[in-house]
């Protein structure tokens, strides 16, 4: 009896001492493995309402990277808005899991596009390329398509991002396709892949025919059709993918290229539909030379923007651009400045015109880059890798133009970042972030600061908001730490680069100078406190709510009675 009266003094003592402990470590919380329930409980509804919405995009996600300023309008990508565009197919063969291996070994040159079919880029490439897969017909080259939303796995095994994604297998194996997403482009492409890469040109009949139906080709004027001079040429063809090159010995057919007859060969003419039609090499032919005067010269002086020419634009191995925005009545007066200063800069610069009283693209695109000037603007953008803008001041003259493509060239310029005004106040839980006062927010050496960039139309933006509202909201008492947003896509600043959106990012205190840590968490307000723990260079304790929650008091409550009954049952054994 007494061994049994000490056990049940030890259960109650132990009951008590837990009780006690429990009450006494409420407050404050540093341990992850406390319970942290209380961080997702409900509070005011204002936590539950995004404060973003853009009703003209309410309904949009994207995921788009945001290095190809082309993608500016895929707001219209989503499904609910997508109806099938009627493309003859009959020449592209569908491609599933259970024919892609049997395809692409058996067959020893494929193209194929992983495509979703609500994909605006795709939809566009689509009549391209079926006319390419028709035109290529009867070659050795097959050229098929893949469902990405029905070939999730397939495509996962091809790390397949983005869409359209278009590989090209020569014997199984695949390289990215690096041409223009036009039927020509593509052909043209294809052949320099399947093909000796030079073709001979021995009729008029022929002559005429190519130069009818393409917009640019390269023409060697050869003293024979076999030997060194073709070799070099045939050479120089391989290092550009999206031009055609020819051969001939024939005077007539030169001729008709727009080359004397009588010239000393070997000669060598690069022809374009374009205000720029004829330029005539005259450097050492061989392939180094060949090639780089093809570069230099194959692409318009002045390229206008649309939709169809913007791979042109943005897959260039010429990544600088001078971009003009000008409505197309201003275009009459500042185009002629415009392309001489383009005949100064050929492959070093690619100068590109944006009509911005074009609805439909140039206004987009003008958004795009912050430009709100209705006066003929010129900008400077450096393209995909870093896409740092430098805006050209004064009037749009030869003079200015030479000046400022030469500084920009030379990196003498400085960038030009895309700012909202700064707010009148600031006194929210979650900080409003714009591109000037960034520095002022962001990158204080006080503060442990966590940055959403963010765009209004975001679905996942505005699925988010709630629980970065409540996060802030619980952190609010903690000096050191900001919880700010900012719209990506009306503010820049080098510090803040967005893969996508949202993009959350922290700028830890006192290393500011550090690129940012990208924050890979779950969409929790227990996960962002976890990881603000364990990344925050300033600690902090966190203090529970003084108000009890109803789910709290319930636990309690429950809690207390089993106490009670414990205690009772103690009485009884007593």
């Amino acid at each position: 009896m007494a061994s049994r009266l000490v056990l049940v003094f030890t259960l109650g003592a132990l009951l008590l001492f837990s009780r006690s402990a429990l009450c006494k470590d409420s407050n404050p919380i540093d341990d992850d493995d406390d319970d942290l329930s209380f961080l997702e409980e409900p509070s005011d509804q204002n936590d539950a309402e995004p404060h973003y919405r853009d009703p003209d995009h309410d309904d949009e996600d994207n995921y788009d990277d945001l290095e190809n300023f082309s993608d500016f309008d895929e707001g219209g990508d989503h499904e609910d808005a997508y109806k099938e565009p009627e493309v003859d197919e009959k020449d592209v063969v569908v491609l599933k899991g259970t024919n892609f291996s049997d395809t692409v070994e058996k067959n020893r040159f494929v193209m194929v596009e992983f495509y979703a079919p609500w994909c605006g880029h795709c939809q566009a490439l689509a009549p391209e390329y079926a006319a390419a897969a028709t035109e290529l017909k009867g070659e050795n080259v097959i050229l098929a398509k893949v469902d990405s939303t029905e070939e999730n796995e397939l495509s996962q095994d091809y790390g397949v991002e983005g869409f359209p994604t278009v590989f090209f297998f020569i014997d199984g194996v695949h390289k990215p396709y690096t041409g223009q997403r036009t039927k020509e482009g593509i052909v043209t492409w294809i052949k320099k892949k399947i093909g000796p890469g030079i073709q001979n040109v021995t009729t008029l009949d022929e002559a005429e025919r190519i130069l009818t139906s393409e917009s640019k080709v390269v023409l060697g004027y050869l003293n024979s059709l076999v030997g060194p001079e073709s070799d070099e040429l045939a050479a120089a063809s391989r290092l550009e993918d999206d031009v055609n090159f020819y051969q001939t010995v024939d005077p007539k057919v030169a001729k008709l290229f727009h080359l004397d007859p009588e010239v000393k060969r070997p000669a060598l003419i690069l022809l374009k539909k374009e205000a720029e039609k004829l330029s005539y090499f005259d450097g050492k032919f061989e392939k180094s030379a060949i090639a780089e005067f093809v570069f230099a010269n194959k692409l318009p002086l002045v390229i206008t923007f649309t939709r169809e020419n913007a791979p042109q634009i943005f897959e260039s191995e010429i990544k600088k651009q001078l971009l003009l925005f000008a409505t197309s009545k201003d275009s009459e007066k500042v185009l002629p400045d415009f392309q001489a200063a383009a005949k100064l800069f050929k492959g070093k610069l690619i100068f590109v015109y944006v009509q911005t009283d074009n609805e439909d693209i140039g206004k987009p695109v003008s958004d795009y880059f912050g430009i709100t000037s209705d006066a003929p603007t010129v900008l400077g953008y450096t393209g995909n890798d870093d896409g740092r803008k430098f805006v050209h001041e004064g009037e749009v003259t030869l003079a200015n133009l030479k000046a400022f493509g030469q500084d920009f060239i030379e990196d003498k310029l400085k960038p030009f970042f895309k700012s909202d005004p700064i707010p009148e106040t600031n006194d929210g839980d979650v900080k409003i972030v714009v591109g000037n006062n960034f520095d002022e927010i962001v990158l204080d050496e006080s503060k442990d600061v966590l940055l959403e960039i963010y765009a209004p139309w975001c679905g996942h933006c505005q699925s988010l908001e709630p629980t970065y509202n409540k996060l802030a909201k619980h952190l609010r008492g903690i000096d050191s730490i900001v919880i700010a947003k900012m719209d990506g896509t009306t503010n820049e600043h080098p510090r803040a680069k967005a893969d996508g959106f949202p993009t959350l990012l922290f700028f830890p205190a006192g290393n500011k100078s550090f690129d940012p840590i990208s924050v890979d968490a779950d969409r929790t307000v227990v996960a962002f406190y976890k990881f603000l723990k364990k990344n925050a260079s300033i600690p902090f304790k966190l203090q529970k709510p003084t108000s009890t929650p109803k789910s709290e008091a319930v636990s309690d409550a429950k809690e207390s009675q089993e106490s009670s009954s414990s205690t009772n049952d103690l009485r009884d054994e007593l």
